[in-house]
C-alpha cells in the first residue's frame, strides 16, 4: 500500500475556463483513472463549464480474491461474501488518500461545496464511505454499481456535514458482480438515516451506459454550474 502521505497519482482534465468546481471520480478494482477519463465528452456539459475532473489511480496491492495478484485496488477483497468482503484497514487508508485529494482542491481555491465525489464499483464504495464521514459539505456524492463496505451497516463516525447533500446511487439491474440488492440495501440504510438519498437503476450489467453518462452530466450541471 502506498504511504498515506504520498499524493495519489491521477489524470487531471482541466476546463477551458479557470476551474471553480471539481469532480473526483474513483475507478473500480483492477482499473485506473484512465478507465473513466475518456467519458468527459459524453457528459454533454456546456463548452464553457468550469469543472476540473480528477481521475486518481488506486494504489497497487495484492487482492486475495484474485489469487493474490497485485493490481490497482482501493482495498483488498478477502472472499466472496459481499457483506463482509472489504478489508477495512485498506478502506480506511484509501479514505485518507481521498480526503487528502479533496483537501488539495480546497487548498487550490475550490470550496468543498463545489466538489463532487463519485466512483464506480470499489470506487463507489469509497465514495459513499468517505462522503458519509467527511467533515465538510460536498456538492454531491455519487456511487455507481456499489455497496457499503461494513456488512449491512452504515459507516461509523457519520458526519452531519453532508446530511442535506444529494447522495445518488445508480445500479445495473443485471449486475452479476455487485448484485443490485446490495446497492439497494445501501441506499435504504442511507435514506433511513435521513440523508437525501436517490436511487436509479438501468437495464445493464456491471458497467455504465451512454444514457447514464448523459444523466450524470445533467446532475453535474445542476450541482456545480447553477
Amino acid at each position: 500500500m502506498k504511504n498515506m502521505t504520498t499524493p495519489l497519482e491521477r489524470i487531471t482534465i482541466e476546463p477551458t475556463n479557470t476551474a471553480a468546481s471539481c469532480v473526483i471520480w474513483l475507478h473500480g478494482l483492477g482499473d485506473s483513472g484512465a478507465g473513466f477519463a475518456p467519458v468527459v465528452p459524453f457528459l454533454n456539459l456546456p463548452q464553457s463549464h468550469d469543472i476540473r475532473f480528477i481521475f486518481p489511480h488506486a494504489p497497487e496491492q495484492a487482492v486475495t480474491i484474485n489469487g493474490g495478484f497485485v493490481m490497482p485496488a482501493w482495498y483488498d477483497i478477502k472472499h466472496d461474501d459481499l457483506h463482509n468482503r472489504a478489508d477495512m484497514n485498506g478502506v480506511l487508508k484509501s479514505e485518507c488518500l481521498i480526503q487528502a485529494l479533496i483537501q488539495e482542491q480546497i487548498d487550490s481555491g475550490i470550496p468543498s461545496e463545489k466538489i463532487i465525489l463519485m466512483g464506480f464499483s470499489q470506487g463507489g464504495v469509497l465514495s459513499l464511505f468517505t462522503g458519509l464521514r467527511y467533515e465538510h459539505k460536498l456538492a454531491a456524492i455519487i456511487g455507481l454499481s456499489c455497496y457499503l463496505p461494513i456488512k449491512d451497516e452504515l459507516p461509523t463516525e457519520l458526519s452531519v456535514a453532508n446530511k442535506d447533500t444529494p447522495i445518488i446511487q445508480q445500479h445495473g439491474e443485471l449486475d452479476d458482480v455487485v448484485p443490485v440488492s446490495s446497492g439497494k440495501l445501501a441506499h435504504e440504510l442511507i435514506k433511513n438515516q435521513g440523508y437525501k438519498a436517490q436511487w436509479k437503476t438501468y437495464l445493464m450489467e456491471h458497467n455504465v451506459l451512454p444514457e447514464q453518462l448523459e444523466y450524470i452530466g445533467s446532475l453535474l450541471s445542476d450541482y456545480l454550474l447553477k
